[in-house]
């Protein structure tokens, strides 16, 4: 039997190192928009009133996490493709857990030992038990760190591959699922514009504001694997056009909290970043962006997640206690690299380590299939 042609940009060896860049561009996105513009109670005054010139492009960085879904959509796609369910649960308990309880331990510590005092949640030790697990938010328990949200997103739509697992993943069942999954989210959509009342479980369940990245990011693997197809193009375009109103509607929400002057980013820069973030990735997806693997990729991509966990904890340990006696830009470029040397830290000599101590050992005859080799591209 004639084994059909793989299309050229679909590597063999699966590590994809743009989506590494990418990953720790958007990362850093992130930690921009925080210290540059989200952390007043941190200053102790409103960031964007510190670094007016840079205010509108840090605000902007709320964004990042938009780019980590799209990439999630498609790596775990990729490393769900040809696995069983016990497979993938354990990749994902390995690669979530060990980063995020040490992060989760430097909150306690750091709200515990300190008399820190910005961001605090206030948690019990019960509360931060909770936490652990990574399902506070099922019971309604605050999160340790604000950053944690992302993570309930992920965990809910890791719940739904798993679905897909044991239905079977075949190219017409993830493109139905995916379509299913798009029309469920317009027709949330629909209804909160009209302010029609929703399930509080369906809307948990369906993550309107969220799916269209993860499925944009499902149907670009889709091309990535398999070549050009008009269906697959169809959800990423679809999912685009409904990212751009979650988008805006997030922007628009943290607008109405803080006030345009704290975080001045308007409409039309939304629309060209999450444009811009489509394109990127449409990009990586056809082979356009190719990037060869390196080590110093590797590395940034494998500190995103690190990065993404502690640099709220750093920032709170850092900058007030810098503020005054450096410029404020120092002390924000500062208290970036303490949050980028700690995540290196974190990465190399205690998420590693305990990775390769908890992945179960391969037989040496065993192929390793090559979607593991980029799960580490899945999360923030």
């Amino acid at each position: 039997m004639r084994t059909p042609n793989r299309p050229k940009h679909a590597r063999e060896n699966g590590r994809l190192a743009e989506l590494d860049l990418l990953r720790f561009l958007a990362a850093l996105a992130v930690v921009a928009f925080h210290y540059l513009v989200a952390y007043a109670s941190v200053w102790g005054d409103r960031p964007a009133e510190l670094f007016p010139a840079l205010a509108p492009l840090a605000g902007l960085g709320i964004l990042g996490v938009e780019l980590f879904f799209i990439i999630s959509g498609f790596v775990i796609l990729m490393s769900v493709w040809g696995r069983g369910l016990g497979a993938f649960a354990r990749s994902r308990l390995v690669r979530l857990y060990p980063a995020y309880w040490l992060s989760l331990a430097a909150v306690a510590a750091l709200y515990g030992l300190t008399g820190a005092k910005a961001l605090d949640p206030k948690l019990s030790t019960g509360e931060y038990l909770l936490n652990a697990t990574m399902f506070q938010r099922l019971f309604k328990v605050t999160d340790a760190s604000g950053v944690y949200w992302s993570l309930w997103a992920e965990l809910r739509f890791y719940l739904l591959m798993a679905v897909l697992v044991l239905i079977g993943v075949t190219r017409g069942r993830v493109l139905a699922f995916a379509g299913l999954w798009l029309a469920a989210a317009l027709t949330l959509k629909l209804l909160q514009h009209a302010e029609i009342a929703v399930p509080p479980v369906v809307t948990e369940t369906v993550m309107p504001d969220y799916a269209p990245y993860f499925v944009a990011g499902m149907g670009l693997y889709l091309i990535h694997k398999q070549g050009h197809a008009w269906l697959p193009w169809i959800h990423v375009a679809a999912g685009y056009a409904l990212a751009l109103d979650s988008a805006l509607g997030r922007v628009h929400r943290r607008i109405d909290a803080a006030g345009f002057t704290n975080m001045p980013v308007t409409d039309t820069a939304v629309v060209i970043t999450i444009t811009i973030i489509f394109v990127l990735m449409a990009l990586a997806a056809t082979g356009l962006l190719r990037l060869r693997p390196r080590p110093t990729l590797t590395a940034l991509g494998g500190i995103t997640y690190p990065l993404y966990l502690f640099h709220s904890a750093v920032a709170v340990a850092v900058i007030p206690a810098l503020t005054g006696h450096l410029p404020p830009w120092a002390v924000a470029t500062s208290a970036t690299l303490v949050a980028v040397l700690l995540s290196y830290l974190v990465y190399a000599f205690a998420e590693r380590p305990i990775q390769r101590l908890l992945k179960p050992r391969r037989h040496p005859q065993t192929p390793t299939a090559p979607a593991v080799q980029v799960e580490k591209a899945s999360v923030p």
